[in-house]
């Protein structure tokens, strides 16, 4: 699994948050499922979430937080871009839902919409970071 957080990352209720966005976006397409509970799951690990913290937020959810960082953005988007793509399948709504969130993040649109296209030139839909990096500073000039 590709190292995908900052090691920086503030505090354990901004982690909270981001695996709460993660588990609202998994739930955009009619409910969570195993492939996507087992990212989530091994995402929480590697965030040092308390198992009984992961499965609260499963049952009742927290309120996710604004990543502060441009970076944390980024990454934030190419998260929730593997948890989109974990099932290998990408319906409307979870594409529409993924753009309005990289949006919401302050992400530029053009290039939101480069990394979505560009995802389909990479085996299992796969942005490698350092890609996905790349076009977002193409966008920021």
């Amino acid at each position: 699994m590709y190292r995908i957080w900052p090691t920086s990352m503030n505090t354990y209720r901004e982690k909270l948050g981001i695996l709460s966005e993660m588990i609202a976006f998994a739930r955009s397409d009619a409910g969570i499922k195993e492939s996507e509970h087992t990212f989530l799951l091994g995402v929480s690990r590697m965030l040092g979430i308390d198992q009984n913290d992961f499965r609260a937020l499963l049952d009742e959810g927290v309120n996710p937080r604004q990543p502060k960082t441009q970076m944390e953005r980024i990454l934030q988007f190419h998260r929730l871009l593997l948890l989109m793509n974990i099932d290998q399948e990408q319906h409307p709504e979870e594409i529409r839902q993924l753009h309005n969130i990289g949006l919401h993040m302050g992400l530029r649109p053009s290039a939101v919409q480069e990394v979505l296209a560009a995802m389909h030139r990479y085996p299992d839909l796969i942005i490698p970071p350092r890609e996905l990096i790349d076009i977002f500073r193409k966008h920021e000039n």
